[in-house]
């Protein structure tokens, strides 16, 4: 498992805030069996995030996390290459993040895990566009989040 962070210029976040998303990340992986994936995920803040979900999702306003899977494609084999498996790249708003902390009264670390499994269920293939996908969505977020030790506060 492999899991690419990156954080813009000018996002403050500590080591073990970082720690914390690296580990969720893995964490999915190794629950929903990907031993070989590889995520990228970006911290940034609200204008980037906002230019990114207009342009790909013709919403015109920040969002708090992104996802956008490379299973869609395919991928070419490079043969001599690393065994990996890329999943895709998850984009975090860090603002977005420290304000939904607040608001619901915990933790930018519980807020930060949170998006991070999220997105990570995105990939691989989750969705709440209907109803009954939500509700299965929302139930497996509450299970990684409590293997990870980080229940809802």
């Amino acid at each position: 498992m492999n899991v690419i962070l990156d954080v813009d210029d000018g996002i403050a976040v500590d080591d073990e805030l970082k720690q914390s998303i690296i580990d969720a990340a893995a964490k999915v992986m190794q629950m929903y069996d990907v031993p070989n994936g590889e995520v990228s995920i970006t911290l940034t803040d609200d204008d980037f995030i906002h230019r990114l979900n207009k342009k790909y999702r013709g919403i015109d306003r920040p969002t708090d996390v992104l996802s956008f899977a490379l299973d869609e494609s395919v991928e070419p084999d490079i043969e001599g290459g690393p065994d990996v498996d890329a999943i895709g790249d998850i984009i975090i708003s860090m603002e977005r993040a420290r304000e939904q902390a607040a608001e619901y009264g915990h933790s930018i670390k519980r807020e930060t895990v949170f998006l991070t499994v999220h997105g990570m269920l995105h990939l691989l293939g989750y969705d709440h566009m209907e109803e009954q996908d939500r509700l299965e969505m929302e139930a497996e977020q509450r299970h990684v989040m409590n293997e990870l030790g980080i229940p809802r506060e």
